[in-house]
C-alpha cells in the first residue's frame, strides 16, 4: 500500500481536534520555556552550574552595593597615607626605621591616637645606617682596637634601627600586618595562631589556604601588641569584594588583620582580648563570634566588605604632615589609625564594586567601621532555598502566563515579575542584611519573555509583511516597525486630522540644471534629496512626492504624532544647515551652489490613498496643504529661509519666531500671519534678542503707519544686517505708502496677487 499521500497530521486532527495548530504553538513556547526553567532551578539548587550567571551576579552583587551606599565620610578611623607627597619630602620607600619610630611616637604622644595599625610587611632588617659594615669591623679589622670595642655598644645602640622602631611599637596598640602566599615561600616570623585544628574538636574550617607566607622579622613581631594578615581576595573578575578573615596554614588559622585590630580594640585589663568562636550549622561554619560582635562569613572564611562609598569615605592625612606636625590634631585624637599607601608606585591599589582603582588599605578601613557597625551583609545557607523559591515562583509564573497574554500585557507582566524580584531582593538586602541571588531570576524571566516575543514575531511576521509592503514606500523603517506592532490600527483609506506638511524648493534650479549635462544634473539632485529624505525620516516624517526638485512632506499620519510641528520645524532648520554642508562640498567639485526655501503649515488636513483607478498616492490635501505651499514660495519675497503659519508658530511655544508680515496670498479671503523659526528659545543670543526687539519696535511703527519712525528704526537694522533682504522690503513699502498712503482703515495686511 502506499502511504506517501497520506496526510498523517489532518488524520491526527480528526482524531483529536483538540490539537489543533494553535495547540503546537503554545506546545512548542511551554517546550523551550520549561527547559530554560529547569536549567536555571538546577543552577540555583548548585546541581549544576551556568558561569554566565555567576558573572552576572557579581555585576548585580556590585550595583547593589553602590545604590545601598550610606556615603559621608567616617571620621573613626583615619588612613594616615604614605602618599606622592610624602614621598617626595621624606625620601623613597621603604623609610629608615627610625623615621617610621618617630611616625609611631607622634601619633600617640602628640595626636594621641586609639590605635594604629600597619598595612605594611617589614620582612627583612633596615642595615641603611651601615650597622653591617660596624659589626664586620668589630669582629675583623678592629677586634683588637679597645677604644674602638669600648665605642662599639653604644654604636650599636644608635646604628640598630629595627630596635630604635620595636622600642616604639612596644607597649603601645600597635598592629603590624604580614601577608599568606600560594607558593611555598616563607620569611619573618609568623604570630601565634587564633585556631587551630584541636580547638575545633573534629570540626574543621574551610578557608583559604596558604601555601606559604611573608611575615615580620623577629624583633618587631615580638615588640608589636598583635599582627594580622591583609591577603587579598579577589573574584573570577579580578574584582575585591571579600576579606579573608583566617587563612589556614599548617594545620593552623590565622586572623586578618581587620580582625587584629578590632580584638585589640575590644581588650579589656581582665580578660584581654576576646577569643575567636567560629559558630557553625549543618551546612558548615556561618558567623565568627567575637565578644558581642557576630560577623557572617562564606564558606571559606571570607566577609563581604561593606564599601561606605567610593574613595575618600575615611579622612586621609599625609604621614610627611604628620611627622612634621602639620596635622590638626582633632582628626586623629583617639582615632583608628590605619598605616597604607595610595602611591600607584607602592603597588596597593585594587579594583572595587565602587571604584576601578581603590587603595587597599581603605579596604581594611571598610572591614573595620562594617564590624563595628555590624553592617556586613551575610549569605547564610538558607538562603539557597530563597534562591530556589523565587526561581519556582516568579519564573513559574513566566512559564505558564506569558504565552498565553497578548505582547502588551506580557510587557506589563513581565516588568511586574521584574519589580517583584528586585523588589523582594532589595527588601533582603536593606532590612534583612541578607545577599540573595539577583541576576538567574531576572535572566530567567526576560530570556522567556523574550522566547515568547521571538515566537510571537515569527508568528505575525506574515502581517508584519504585509503592512511593510503597504506603507514601506511612505514613511521610514522605525515609524513602519512602530505600525507593525498595531498593523489593525492603520489603513490607506482617507480620513482628516491635523497635520503638519512641508514644502521645500531649490532655488533658481532651472539656471542650476541649464549649467549641467543630464548625468551631472541627476547626480546632483541624488546628492541634494539623499540627505534632505534622511533628516525627515529621523524626525518621523512621511515623505508625499518629489516633484521635480521640490519634496513634500507630512507628520502625522500614517502614524499619529502629537509634535508633529515641532518635527516638521526641526526638520526644516536640519535640512537647512544640512543644504550649507552640501553647498560647500559641491563648490569642491565645480558644482553650482545650491540654496532651498521651505514653507511649513499646521492645520486639519485629509489624509490617505488618493488618485484614481490607474494611480494611487498616500497623500495629504486641503486648505492647510495650499497654505504651505504659497509659504515656501514666500521665502524668496522676505529674503528668508523658512516660513511657517500661525498654528504652526502656536504649536511651539518654546521655539523663537519672527513675525515676518500679515499677508493674504492667492487663493485666501482671509489674511495669515507668516514667521520665521529662529529655534529654541534657550539658543537665542544675547544679539539675536537686541535684534528680535528692535524689529518688533519698527514693525509696530510700520504697522500704526508712524512711517518715519519705521524708516529709521528699519534702517538701523538694514544698517546693521545688510545681507538680510527683510529689512530693504520694508524700507521699499514705507517708502511707496508714504506717497500712496494706504488708508486709516488698513489692516496690516500686505496682498500678494502670485503664487
Amino acid at each position: 500500500m502506499d502511504y506517501s499521500n497520506i496526510n498523517f497530521r489532518r488524520i491526527l486532527f480528526r482524531l483529536f481536534p483538540w490539537m489543533s495548530t494553535e495547540f503546537y504553538r503554545y506546545l512548542l513556547r511551554y517546550l523551550f520555556s520549561g527547559i530554560l526553567f529547569g536549567l536555571f532551578l538546577l543552577h540555583a539548587l548548585h546541581q549544576i552550574t551556568l558561569p554566565f550567571l555567576d558573572r552576572m551576579e557579581l555585576v548585580t552583587y556590585d550595583t547593589r552595593v553602590q545604590l545601598g551606599m550610606p556615603g559621608g565620610v567616617d571620621p573613626r578611623i583615619v588612613i594616615v597615607d604614605l602618599d606622592e607627597k610624602s614621598l617626595a619630602e621624606e625620601g623613597h620607600w621603604p623609610w629608615p626605621r627610625p623615621r617610621l619610630a618617630t611616625l609611631v611616637e607622634r601619633l600617640f604622644d602628640q595626636y594621641h591616637v586609639g590605635i594604629v595599625g600597619f598595612d605594611v610587611v617589614f620582612a627583612e632588617s633596615d642595615t641603611s645606617s651601615g650597622i653591617t659594615t660596624i659589626n664586620s669591623l668589630a669582629t675583623q679589622q678592629l677586634k683588637d682596637n679597645p677604644k674602638f670595642q669600648e665605642l662599639l655598644p653604644n654604636l650599636r645602640a644608635e646604628l640598630d634601627y629595627d630596635q630604635r622602631f620595636a622600642d616604639a611599637i612596644r607597649g603601645r596598640p600597635v598592629v603590624l600586618g604580614y601577608y599568606f602566599g600560594d607558593l611555598p615561600r616563607t620569611s619573618g616570623t609568623l604570630p601565634e595562631p587564633v585556631l587551630d585544628l584541636k580547638q575545633l574538636a573534629g570540626r574543621r574550617i574551610n578557608s583559604v589556604l596558604a601555601l606559604g607566607y611573608g611575615a615580620n622579622i623577629p624583633l618587631l613581631q615580638d615588640a608589636a601588641a598583635a599582627t594580622g594578615h591583609f591577603t587579598p581576595s579577589t573574584d573570577a573578575d579580578g574584582i575585591t569584594r571579600r576579606v579573608p578573615l583566617l587563612v589556614e596554614y599548617g594545620g593552623h588559622y590565622y586572623e586578618a588583620l581587620v580582625l587584629a585590630i578590632v580584638r585589640l580594640l575590644m581588650e579589656s585589663p581582665n580578660s584581654g582580648k576576646p577569643p575567636i568562636i567560629p559558630e557553625f550549622t549543618k551546612a558548615g561554619l556561618e558567623w565568627l563570634r567575637i565578644g558581642s560582635l557576630r560577623l557572617p562569613v562564606d564558606n571559606l572564611a571570607q566577609a563581604l566588605i561593606p564599601y561606605r562609598g567610593p574613595r575618600g569615605s575615611f579622612p586621609y592625612v599625609s604621614a610627611t604632615d604628620v611627622l612634621n606636625g602639620r596635622v590638626d590634631p582633632a582628626i586623629l585624637q583617639k582615632a583608628v589609625v590605619l598605616i597604607g599607601t595610595t602611591a600607584p608606585g607602592l603597588m596597593d591599589l585594587r579594583a572595587t564594586p565602587v571604584g576601578a582603582v581603590y587603595p587597599g588599605v581603605e579596604v581594611h578601613a571598610n572591614m573595620i567601621a562594617g564590624i563595628f557597625d555590624q553592617q556586613i551583609r551575610e549569605r547564610p545557607s538558607y538562603t539557597l532555598a530563597a534562591d530556589t523559591l523565587q526561581i519556582f515562583l516568579l519564573g513559574g509564573i513566566a512559564v505558564i502566563v506569558l504565552p498565553l497574554i497578548s505582547p502588551i500585557w506580557a510587557t506589563l507582566v513581565t516588568l511586574l515579575l521584574f519589580i517583584t524580584a528586585i523588589a523582594w531582593n532589595f527588601a533582603a538586602w536593606n532590612w534583612g542584611n541578607l545577599v540573595l541571588e539577583l541576576a538567574p531570576v531576572i535572566t530567567l524571566i526576560f530570556l522567556i519573555y523574550a522566547l515568547d516575543m521571538a515566537f510571537g514575531y515569527f508568528l505575525e511576521a506574515r502581517t508584519k509583511h504585509q503592512l511593510t509592503s503597504l506603507f514601506g514606500q511612505y514613511v521610514p523603517p522605525e515609524l513602519v516597525n512602530e505600525m507593525a506592532r498595531n498593523p489593525s490600527n492603520f489603513s490607506l483609506e482617507g480620513t482628516s486630522r491635523e497635520m503638519t506638511v512641508l514644502f521645500s524648493d531649490v532655488r533658481n534650479f532651472t539656471t542650476i540644471s541649464e549649467g549641467l549635462d543630464p548625468r551631472s544634473l541627476s547626480q546632483l539632485m541624488n546628492a541634494y534629496l539623499t540627505p534632505m529624505t534622511q533628516i525627515i525620516h529621523q524626525e518621523r516624517g512621511t515623505i508625499d512626492k518629489y516633484i521635480g526638485d521640490a519634496i513634500m512632506a507630512f507628520w502625522g499620519a500614517p502614524l499619529e504624532d502629537a509634535e508633529h510641528a515641532r518635527h516638521s520645524v526641526h526638520s526644516a532648520l536640519i535640512m537647512q544647515q544640512r543644504v550649507q554642508e552640501i553647498t560647500e562640498s559641491f563648490r569642491k567639485i565645480g558644482w553650482p551652489e545650491i540654496h532651498i526655501g521651505v514653507g511649513i503649515n499646521t492645520g486639519v488636513m485629509r489624509v490617505g490613498n488618493m488618485g484614481s483607478e490607474f494611480r494611487m498616492a498616500y497623500t495629504v490635501m486641503g486648505d492647510a496643504v495650499n497654505l504651505a505651499s504659497r509659504l515656501e514660495g514666500l521665502t524668496k519675497q522676505y529674503g528668508v529661509t523658512i516660513i511657517v503659519g500661525e498654528e504652526t508658530r502656536g504649536s511651539l511655544p518654546d521655539f523663537a519666531f519672527r513675525e515676518l508680515d500679515r499677508v493674504r496670498v492667492k487663493g485666501k479671503k482671509e489674511p495669515v500671519v507668516i514667521y520665521e523659526p529662529l529655534g529654541t528659545l534657550s539658543d537665542l543670543t544675547p544679539n539675536q534678542s537686541e535684534e528680535l526687539k528692535a524689529y518688533r519696535q519698527a514693525l509696530n511703527y510700520y504697522r500704526v503707519q508712524d512711517w518715519e519712525h519705521a524708516a529709521v528704526a528699519f534702517y538701523r537694522l538694514q544698517e546693521k544686517f545688510p545681507e538680510k533682504r527683510l529689512y530693504q522690503l520694508y524700507l521699499e513699502r514705507i517708502e511707496t505708502f508714504r506717497t500712496h498712503s494706504p488708508g486709516a482703515d488698513w489692516d496690516g495686511v500686505f496682498i500678494f496677487t502670485s503664487k
